[in-house]
């Protein structure tokens, strides 16, 4: 399993690309917290990190499937996958290894992000930022990455497209995010709207990022994150 998680690793990494998605991440980041006007952390008058955790998981739904869209695809493209299938691993493991390689990136790419909370306190002329919360919010950024990338591996697994493999994977994503709080609002679903929201991934987000752990939000990430793996063993299982 470790071999595959680091030949995922290596994979990415051997081509400008790779590189070029962390950096325009990174960059993006801070350009909008410390550059324009409107989201300027600078400019709050208080020190936090709020605008950066209600950002960085719009800046996931297009990194997380830029990392995984190979994942699978191009095994099936180039006729790897034939050798990938002759190696002593299970199904399971295969699946794990490339989940767990390209977890490996997105955790790379968070934390270069801490940056962001050290110059806030140290700016701060008093108080400084809430380190409960910011614990709590880096932890549902990174369960987020995790949800995001099980997503991702299952959209490789069902093309030899790249860039199909993208586009799916951020939909699916896109969806499961914002899906059930948007439908959630529609009037004539007004007495269930609290259950149905709390189906979508923003909502248990939200609730970790207030810096309170509760053990239903991160069963909730869990049973996702197993669930697309699952699916995407039933689909190497196919093939």
């Amino acid at each position: 399993m470790w071999m595959i998680c680091k030949k995922e690793w290596q994979q990415f990494f051997s081509s400008l690309t790779g590189y070029l998605a962390l950096v325009v991440f990174l960059l993006l980041n801070g350009l909008f917290l410390f550059v324009f006007p409107d989201t300027n952390l600078l400019d709050f008058g208080y020190a936090s990190l709020g605008g950066f955790f209600s950002l960085a998981p719009w800046l996931l739904l297009f990194l997380v499937p830029t990392i995984t869209m190979r994942s699978f695809a191009d095994e099936y493209k180039s006729g790897s996958f034939e050798i990938l299938k002759t190696l002593p691993l299970t199904p399971s493991a295969i699946v794990r290894g490339k989940f767990y390689g390209s977890l490996l990136i997105v955790f790379t790419a968070l934390v270069p992000s801490i940056v962001y909370a050290i110059s806030i306190q140290q700016l701060s002329i008093t108080g400084g930022i809430d380190m409960g919360a910011t614990i709590g919010s880096y932890l549902g950024l990174f369960l987020l990455g995790a949800v995001f990338t099980a997503i991702g591996i299952f959209a490789s697994s069902l093309t030899n497209n790249t860039v199909v493999a993208f586009i799916a994977g951020a939909f699916l994503c896109f969806l499961l995010y914002t899906g059930f709080e948007a439908f959630s609002k529609l009037p004539f679903l007004s007495g269930f709207d609290y259950t149905i929201e709390m189906l979508g991934i923003q909502f248990h987000y939200r609730s970790i990022s207030r810096g309170v752990l509760d053990s239903r939000d991160i069963i909730y990430f869990i049973g996702i994150i197993s669930l697309f793996l699952f699916v995407t063993r039933q689909n190497l299982l196919k093939r």
